[in-house]
């Protein structure tokens, strides 16, 4: 088959919501129910591509993402986080993923017939797996202290990461930012260390409040990917979403775009795998 993947680096915050509150939170975002993890939904980015494509004044719409009578070139999987920005008492912001992330990034990537070649790191609870240093071989990640482990297989980890980051300095940062936790603290940042923005809709004559909502944003500098599957004998499709990005190398997702959110940075790796 051909396929793409797609890397989408956070410009801005993003907020894929569920549409639905389960809590304090009036408009969360939207979650994985398996593993809990914030998740760019198929079907919204399909719907952003085609925005995109439309924007764009293409007329090979139809052809790749289909119509009412036919399906259309491409498959859009699911976008799956990658790396989770967090605060850092001891430095700059770190870039988290965990065990299972980066497990289920290489099998992606294989489907997608790219090639990875790395070995997971396995910290143990309370460490963190890292080329940064911290003080006294501590790092404090949001309200939380570990004990730091450098681990060389780190440097073939983040040569697999950067093909998806359109951005060289970030690119050229990454080794110094990536930190690898445990799969279970990992889950406890990535379901309660997401911002949570206030909101308030006011009158226009009185500028009384009308509406004071809640809602959780992932913040800039996080890392998605996702698959496009080319169907068989729609090769076409697979290139008009090349030449898309090759114009202009951003997609916007989610909401809240009228207040600047969900734009993303997008790097195209193009392959052919066999499935």
């Amino acid at each position: 088959m051909n396929s793409l993947v797609l890397g989408l680096l956070a410009e801005t915050q993003l907020h894929p919501g569920s549409g639905q509150n389960t809590g304090a939170i009036d408009l969360p975002v939207a979650r994985e129910v398996k593993t809990n993890y914030p998740v760019l939904f198929g079907s919204g980015l399909k719907g952003a591509l085609r925005g995109k494509a439309e924007q764009a004044g293409r007329d090979d719409i139809a052809l790749v993402f289909g119509d009412p009578d036919a399906a259309g070139g491409v498959a859009v999987t699911d976008g799956r986080l990658l790396l989770l920005p967090l605060r850092s008492l001891t430095g700059h912001f770190k870039l988290a993923t965990c065990t299972y992330l980066l497990d289920r990034f290489k099998r992606d990537m294989m489907l997608a017939g790219q090639k990875v070649e790395f070995e997971s790191p396995a910290p143990a609870a309370g460490e963190a797996i890292t080329m940064s240093p911290g003080e006294n071989n501590q790092i404090f990640l949001e309200e939380f202290s570990f004990s730091v482990k450098s681990n060389q297989a780190l440097h073939s980890v983040t040569d697999a990461i950067k093909r998806l980051i359109r951005h060289e300095p970030l690119k050229k940062g990454l080794i110094e930012q990536l930190v690898v936790l445990n799969n279970h603290e990992f889950s406890y940042f990535a379901a309660n260390g997401l911002q949570i923005n206030a909101r308030n809709q006011l009158d226009d004559k009185t500028k009384t409040s009308l509406n004071l909502w809640y809602e959780e944003t992932l913040p800039p500098d996080s890392l998605f990917y996702c698959l496009i599957i080319g169907r068989p004998g729609k090769e076409t499709a697979i290139k008009a979403v090349i030449e898309m990005f090759n114009a202009s190398p951003y997609l916007r997702v989610g909401g809240n775009e009228t207040v600047g959110q969900g734009w993303c940075a997008v790097n195209v790796l193009e392959s052919r795998g066999v499935v």
